[in-house]
């Protein structure tokens, strides 16, 4: 989640169009990319950046890509409407189709290829995995 922010609830918006920032690999050699739409939450993102982790045995580079920058807040269950928006419940971050999650260096192609398949298990999103050209 951010350190600081303006403002502390953001409206819901729309999530148009590809993305054109973040869709080729800058630092690695190989990479996760998101082939549906989703808000993927700081949970999600945390829970396949460790199955990275684990797959690789810590081995390599990991470049997470994307940062949950965008506020989701949630009402109480059993609450009537109006009263106000609720406060935030967790940060998310908005990703479009082409756009890279994560990227890894330093190990084989392998071992890139299995790690990430038991990170898109973790994700809500459709994935695949990509190369450096």
């Amino acid at each position: 989640m951010p350190r600081k922010v303006k403002f502390r609830k953001q409206q819901r918006g729309t999530n148009k169009g590809i993305a054109v920032r973040g869709s080729t690999i800058s630092f690695g050699e190989f990479g996760l990319k998101a082939v549906d739409r989703v808000l993927l939450t700081s949970r999600q993102l945390e829970a396949a950046r460790k199955a990275i982790m684990h797959e690789t045995k810590r081995g390599g580079k990991l470049w997470i890509r994307v940062f949950p920058d965008k506020s989701v807040s949630k009402k109480a269950a059993e609450t009537r409407m109006g009263s106000g928006k609720s406060p935030t419940d967790h940060y998310a971050c908005v990703i479009k189709p082409g756009k890279i999650i994560f990227e890894l260096a330093g190990v084989t192609e392998d071992i890139a290829k299995k790690a990430f398949y038991k990170a898109s298990a973790k994700l809500p999103v459709k994935t695949k995995f990509i190369k450096k050209d």
